[in-house]
């Protein structure tokens, strides 16, 4: 195979996924016909990149939990309740842009890969989780490993059920994080007062 094919071959399977992405994005159940049209190929040629739509959903959900993982790898701050804050804060921003495929790779079908691949995003959410319960800014009537899944389980339920479209939609996903991490409704309004940028859009 030449250097010219293997780069349009990298290409046309790039633009499959960005296709599936938007596609399922927009409708969950979007059929492999409106993906490969979406992607300006044929049935035939889509074929020739991804044995059927299961093998196009797991890529799909590989490439997501990626860029989750970037995202909590490039989180910071050294107060955990502004890290989980911004934490929350820029994984809707990432989520709310395909939400019918973010909530597709939480759901019971596909958890158990999705959760193999945000492996490093728990990490992450365990750490600082950690470090906030050792410093006294977070809830310490609960292990760390079950705060860490109870905050897990909060991001997903509000990338599932909350409207993307609404104007509040970030702060709802950040103020329940942060109340499952035992701020008041007052102390996580009082965050956000104090930074701004992670409740607007």
């Amino acid at each position: 195979m030449s250097t010219s094919t293997r780069r349009d071959a990298v290409e046309n399977r790039a633009g499959i996924l960005r296709a599936a992405t938007a596609a399922i994005g927009h409708d969950p159940r979007a059929s492999i016909d409106t993906i490969a049209r979406r992607a300006g190929l044929s049935r035939r040629a889509l074929y020739g990149h991804f044995d059927d739509r299961t093998a196009i959903v797991r890529e799909v959900i590989a490439a997501g939990a990626m860029r989750f993982n970037a995202i909590a790898a490039g989180i910071d701050d050294a107060d955990s309740r502004v890290a989980l804050a911004r934490l929350a804060s820029e994984l809707w921003r990432e989520a709310a842009h395909v939400q019918a495929a973010a909530a597709l790779a939480l759901d019971d079908a596909h958890l158990t890969e999705t959760s193999a691949a945000l492996a490093p995003l728990r990490r992450r959410i365990d750490k600082i989780v950690r470090r906030g319960q050792e410093a006294g800014e977070l809830r310490t009537d609960l292990p760390a490993p079950t705060l860490s899944r109870l905050l897990e389980e909060t991001g997903r339920t509000v990338v599932s059920r909350v409207d993307a479209e609404s104007s509040t939609a970030r702060e709802i996903a950040v103020c329940a994080v942060l109340g499952i991490a035992g701020l008041s409704w007052t102390e996580a309004r009082h965050l956000l007062a104090q930074h701004p940028e992670l409740a607007t859009s």
